[in-house]
């Protein structure tokens, strides 16, 4: 089965893609592109599901990079190859034939490009990153490669939507302590529950930092479970583990 891949005209014409699960080679409830490594899937079935990914961007396997995300604010910036995954939430190069990728089941995956400058970056960003300014870090980090962040577009992919990321008072209490702005992401649920709205958060935080353009798929990970995996989904669906989706991005 061909792979699905959504697109953003706002990147063209770089090479990049969040990927859905169609199309990969796992199965049971990772059937599809599982690319996560760090699921309980078997790993020769990801490697093949990741070697598609890695055809489709036009790299070698090895040259399909990533990081061992831990919900951070922290980038590294990469020109070759690594033998390791570093620990951090983001990616930046300058370096052709490299293609950058994150992991995502219901988080922010955000695709970056400065075209004119030949700079790229890849970003995991939940809740925690966001907040704690892994969106801006990427920004600063291409800046130092030589970006300009007016001439930046970051797009982010399939993430859970607002009507779906149901959050407690406890929540809403950390995001207020940092910034009371921030209430106008949360919309009222049943009793004291509350909505958060992870990619209008992730674009007022992208447009704060000074990006040129920024846009969201506007497609919602928990509601389609055909073409996307959900962490939260499978939580409350009490199965035992989850795919991962992977959006990547090359010069």
């Amino acid at each position: 089965m061909t792979l699905e891949i959504i697109t953003s005209d706002a990147l063209a014409p770089l090479r990049h893609g969040f990927f859905t699960r169609r199309g990969g080679a796992s199965s049971g409830v990772f059937a599809g592109l599982n690319c996560g490594t760090g699921s309980s899937d078997q790993s020769e079935i990801v490697m093949i599901n990741r070697n598609r990914v890695a055809e489709t961007m036009g790299v070698a396997p090895d040259h399909l990079l990533g990081v061992h995300q831990v919900h951070s604010a922290d980038v590294i910036t990469v020109d070759a190859a690594m033998a390791d995954k570093p620990k951090a939430d983001a990616l930046v190069t300058k370096t052709r034939g490299l293609a950058l990728s994150v992991l995502t089941a219901d988080c922010q995956p955000v695709l970056f490009a400065d075209a004119e400058a030949g700079v790229i970056g890849a970003a995991h960003a939940g809740w925690r990153g966001a907040l704690d300014g892994v969106l801006d870090a990427t920004v600063d980090a291409m800046e130092t490669l030589g970006a300009q962040r007016a001439n930046i577009t970051a797009v982010i992919g399939p993430c859970i939507g607002q009507a779906a990321y149901e959050v407690g008072p406890e929540f809403f209490d950390s995001f207020m302590a940092e910034d009371e702005g921030v209430a106008r992401f949360f919309a009222q649920g049943k009793e004291d529950r509350l909505q958060f709205d992870l990619a209008g958060f992730g674009l007022s935080r992208l447009r704060a930092a000074g990006v040129g353009h920024a846009e969201w798929t506007r497609h919602c990970t928990y509601s389609d479970p055909d073409r996307f995996y959900s962490y939260r989904r499978t939580t409350h669906a009490k199965e035992a583990d989850y795919g991962r989706l992977i959006a990547a991005i090359t010069l």
